[in-house]
């Protein structure tokens, strides 16, 4: 998902390695990783249900969509359309994310999510009544069952719940394996690859190794499977899940990295040039990630991934008891 700033959404279009989106919250393979998983948690009631309503509500055909011709069913195929729903309709930039600052305390999510822009605990709310609104039209149903399906993805990933006047990483340049960081604007200081990027995409796609959405599901299914049921028996909690991935950017996205990155005092960032030339303060730093790096997120994604895709299903099956 496309991780930006209320005020800057278009601030990155391409990650350096392998020309993948900067910020679209576990780039495809991710997000479909996600559907995948919680359509095979689903109860037969409520997969009945979402198949009923995506169906009576289709993605329109003339919407570009970033990750290619559908391969999927309609409800993984979902998993990615707010990313491309978010070229037409741009004031939905916000709802992908929250910025909570790096340091603060667990508390109160309200400071961080204002009503001009809202965010992402904001939106799945939002989003979930009108699902449950069968007065709602058809298309209205659809497309918000296509938002939780993506945004219970973003809500999962540590960068999109934590901000360091940063852009949510996207200021923060790296090497990654080697590949240098290269000035992407120079008007706004932006870099790829960016520690935004290498979480959204290059890290997972790194590990990943080639699997179909299904084949990695698989293999999480397996790997955690002594921990999903005690995952789908979760009371719903949106804002207790946005502190825990804010908890993780924290210990293992800043904190893992080679060289230390100081916490921001909090200021309002337009782009990479904002905070003093944050971008270029943090391209100074020479983040040199690699296979050290790498192998401590690895399992991170893979407990991350699986969870969102269990809270889903999870979230649903409530919604159709």
């Amino acid at each position: 998902m496309k991780r930006r700033r209320r005020t800057c959404s278009t601030l990155f279009l391409f990650a350096i390695v392998g020309l993948a989106p900067s910020a679209r919250g576990w780039g495809c393979t991710g997000h479909q990783v996600v559907a995948v998983i919680a359509e095979e948690h689903l109860s037969p009631h409520a997969r009945d249900m979402v198949a009923q309503i995506l169906a009576a509500g289709p993605i329109d055909p003339a919407l570009r969509r970033f990750c290619g011709a559908n391969t999927l069913d309609a409800f993984a195929d979902s998993s990615t359309w707010a990313d491309d729903q978010r070229s037409i309709q741009p004031d939905t930039a916000g709802w992908h994310f929250i910025d909570i600052p790096r340091g603060v305390a667990k508390g109160a999510i309200a400071p961080y999510c204002p009503p001009s822009t809202s965010c992402i605990t904001r939106a799945i709310d939002d989003q979930m009544a009108i699902l449950r609104n069968i007065n709602a039209s058809a298309q209205a149903r659809a497309d918000a069952l296509r938002y939780i399906i993506h945004f219970f993805g973003d809500l999962h990933q540590p960068l999109h719940a934590t901000s360091n006047n940063d852009l949510g990483g996207n200021c923060v340049p790296v090497s990654f394996f080697g590949a240098a960081p290269q000035e992407r604007n120079v008007t706004k200081e932006s870099y790829a690859p960016n520690l935004h990027g290498i979480w959204d995409t290059d890290i997972l796609e790194r590990f990943a190794g080639g699997q179909t959405p299904q084949q990695f599901a698989d293999e999480m299914s397996v790997k955690f499977k002594g921990q999903i049921p005690a995952w789908l028996r979760e009371r719903v909690d949106v804002v207790s899940w946005a502190w825990e991935s804010h908890q993780l950017a924290e210990d293992s996205v800043y904190g893992a990295l080679p060289r230390k990155v100081a916490i921001e005092t909090p200021v309002e960032v337009k782009a990479c040039s904002d905070d003093q030339h944050i971008s270029t303060r943090m391209l100074n730093l020479h983040e040199q990630v690699g296979a050290d790096y790498q192998a401590a997120a690895e399992g991170v994604i893979q407990e991350q991934l699986t969870k969102a895709g269990i809270r889903l299903a999870a979230a649903l099956n409530a919604v159709w008891k």
